[in-house]
């Protein structure tokens, strides 16, 4: 029997809309626990990583990055938390929380990988840096930070960089991209499906391409699943909502396939704010997602 480990992230300090810390009492609301202990796991909720609490944004002078050392020492926190829950053969479950927290998790994941891969699941490409960002907000920058690109403050969480390799990134359902990250993109040669690829494609081969390509090329697959990755109509309570997503029914259908490839080692769900939300929906789409990623089936 498998272990999952629950880690909540109450993280807000990647942007400037309030309640996206909490995110994980919203998910923890919506009854992920019940969802996976239904599904035959032994599960372990390790509580939340402590952030400190925002009273002001405060922006670094030289850079523009806002929140920076705070955004860093929760990072840091968390990375040692998901350290110790590979070390203790559990499987890390990440809830967030703002996307700047995948900086952390990808720290604590990857030095058990020799090649680990990466599933951004995003309406964004959050590969922004101080000098391309418009906003300086960090939770645009995490997937660059991994890269090892941006500020050492954050490629260098969890005392190494980088954490992965652009080869094995594959960014699902982007459809609002900068200019800088659209350059680092084609530059690094990430494999993108845009909203465009899934139209055209449909979800099935996206994801039967997704997992053939990363099965080749890696050890370990870490999915980052923000969830304005989804359509706002689906999944209304997220800060940076993008019309035009992924739906409800193609998202089960990739966490079912992805369940079925044996492929993933850890997850994160983050961006889900019970204060932009309708009746806590996101937290509940976000539960019943982890729900099909974990392997529960209609029949």
């Amino acid at each position: 029997m498998k272990a999952i480990a629950i880690i909540g992230v109450p993280m807000d300090l990647g942007q400037t809309r309030r309640g996206v810390d909490m995110g994980p009492s919203a998910i923890r609301y919506a009854g992920v626990s019940e969802r996976i202990e239904n599904l035959g796991y032994q599960l372990y909720d390790e509580g939340d990583i402590n952030i400190e609490p925002r009273e002001k944004v405060h922006t670094d002078a030289d850079t523009n990055l806002k929140n920076l050392k705070a955004v860093a020492d929760g990072n840091e926190r968390l990375a040692d938390k998901v350290n110790e829950v590979i070390e203790a053969k559990r499987f890390p479950l990440v809830l967030g929380g703002d996307h700047s927290i995948a900086i952390g998790t990808l720290a604590g994941v990857a030095k058990h990988y020799e090649n680990l891969g990466v599933i951004w699941y995003d309406a964004h490409g959050d590969l922004n840096t101080a000098e391309t960002s418009p906003s300086g907000n960090i939770h645009g920058m995490p997937l660059a930070a991994s890269l090892g690109i941006g500020h050492p403050v954050l490629t260098n969480i969890g005392g190494y960089s980088p954490k992965v390799n652009p080869k094995n990134i594959i960014i699902i359902g982007a459809r609002s991209l900068d200019e800088g990250e659209r350059e680092l993109i084609k530059e690094l040669g990430i494999k993108v499906y845009t909203m465009h690829e899934i139209d055209r494609l449909g979800m099935t081969t996206v994801m039967e391409e997704t997992i053939n390509y990363l099965k080749e090329r890696t050890d370990g697959v870490h999915l980052s699943l923000d969830l304005d990755g989804l359509d706002p109509h689906d999944a209304p309570g997220v800060g940076t909502p993008v019309i035009g997503g992924i739906s409800y029914r193609e998202s089960h259908l990739a966490m079912e396939m992805l369940a079925e490839s044996n492929l993933i080692t850890s997850a994160e769900f983050v961006e889900v704010n019970p204060i932009l939300d309708e009746r806590n929906k996101t937290a509940t789409v976000a539960v019943a997602l982890m729900g099909s990623l974990f392997g529960e089936k209609l029949l």
